[in-house]
């Protein structure tokens, strides 16, 4: 690493760091503030408290990551034009796209991390929350039960009804489990009390159960009990059972491919907020490096022109990127757009924007300018 590199790179850290923690205290001050009510009138106990604010970092850290890279980038590249820094690196002999170098690379690296804390922890943390909250409400932990979960197995053409069951849980109780063929005929009926699954063997076990066979009208053909039944080959299993309960927000990366695996044969419709989920949270940390590429140019100011309308323009142009990646995400999950498109598209956008504005700061020319009055001007000379 050169002696410059060192120099740009220290003057950005500082700032960043200062943003990244500036951000978080004000986030902390007021989500305190906002839920104050339910955290001290409840009394809940401190050291809860911390373990909780403590699993909410990473979350926070995936949406304040781009925004702290954007005003350090900002300050400390101004800083040094104001200083005419940039000016004395490119008179002796240093590029633009080379005193950017470092800058990209660290945003490169703010990527890697977003991408680690995206993985999962992000994704558990938002449910965390949801649970904490919800516990301090009731007064303690929930005994969450779910009632009457219908399930489609469109692959072995099987339907089962659960009348209750606790997520997590191998033990299921009041059972009805339909069998077709593959004309959508009923031939066989499994009615259970209670039922529960081997996960070393693989195998499910109906008490209490009852089988009723039909022919192809439809007319029972035989009924027999079965005070323990067992049953393997089937392709269900309790974490696809009560998936149908779960919300795509709430996974991580590696639950999305389970989930998508084990559920392939559900409609697109269904699937496509858990497929642009997924595509999700393998773009939104590149988030970090596009707007290092659009920050950058924009940050180096060498002309007449003030620093403030560049300051303006990556503010407005991230902002932008937020709206449509948000927009995109609704297109997505509401099967309107491909979850490819939709993750991607907003990320290519403004990657191209970046790398226009980087070829113009590199030979000395100046963006477009969209200042209002100036329009106006162009247009009454018109």
């Amino acid at each position: 690493m050169r002696l410059l590199d060192r120099y740009i790179i220290r003057n950005f850290l500082q700032p960043f760091a200062y943003c990244i923690l500036g951000f978080l205290a004000i986030w902390l001050i007021f989500d305190i503030s906002d839920n104050s009510s339910l955290i001290f009138d409840q009394r809940t106990p401190l050291l809860g408290v911390l373990q909780f604010y403590v699993g909410q970092i990473p979350e926070v850290l995936v949406v304040l990551l781009p925004v702290s890279l954007l005003l350090a980038l900002l300050f400390s590249l101004g800083r040094m034009s104001r200083a005419n820094e940039i000016v004395s690196m490119l008179t002796a002999g240093v590029s633009v796209p080379r005193v950017a170098l470092p800058l990209l690379l660290i945003g490169l690296l703010t990527t890697g991390v977003t991408f680690a804390l995206n993985y999962s922890l992000a994704a558990h943390a938002e449910r965390a929350r949801k649970v904490f909250f919800d516990e301090i409400s009731r007064g303690g932990p929930r005994d969450l039960v779910i009632n009457g979960q219908v399930f489609r197995n469109r692959t072995d053409d099987r339907t089962w009804f659960i009348a209750r069951f606790r997520p997590g849980s191998n033990q299921f109780s009041g059972l009805q489990i339909v069998q077709q063929d593959e004309d959508q005929n009923i031939v066989r009926n499994y009615l259970a009390s209670e039922a529960s699954f081997d996960p070393a063997h693989k195998t499910w076990r109906l008490g209490q159960a009852k089988v009723v066979n039909y022919d192809q009208a439809g007319n029972i053909t035989s009924e027999k009990m079965e005070r323990a039944l067992t049953i393997d080959g089937w392709s269900e299993t309790p974490y696809r059972l009560s998936s149908a309960n779960v919300r795509p927000e709430f996974l991580g990366i590696s639950e999305l491919r389970e989930y998508l695996h084990f559920n392939s044969d559900f409609p697109e419709a269904l699937l496509a907020p858990f497929r642009t989920q997924l595509e999700y949270r393998w773009a939104l940390p590149w988030t970090c490096f596009v707007v290092a590429i659009m920050a950058t140019p924009l940050g180096i100011g060498f002309s007449r022109r003030g620093i403030l309308s560049s300051v303006a323009a990556a503010i407005v142009l991230v902002f932008s990127m937020n709206f449509l990646t948000h927009l995109f995400l609704a297109l997505g999950e509401g099967d309107r757009i491909s979850p490819l498109a939709a993750a991607w598209a907003p990320n290519l956008i403004f990657l191209i924007i970046g790398l226009y504005l980087l070829r113009l700061r590199a030979t000395n020319r100046e963006a477009p300018s969209f200042n209002p009055a100036t329009l106006w001007r162009n247009f009454l000379a018109q």
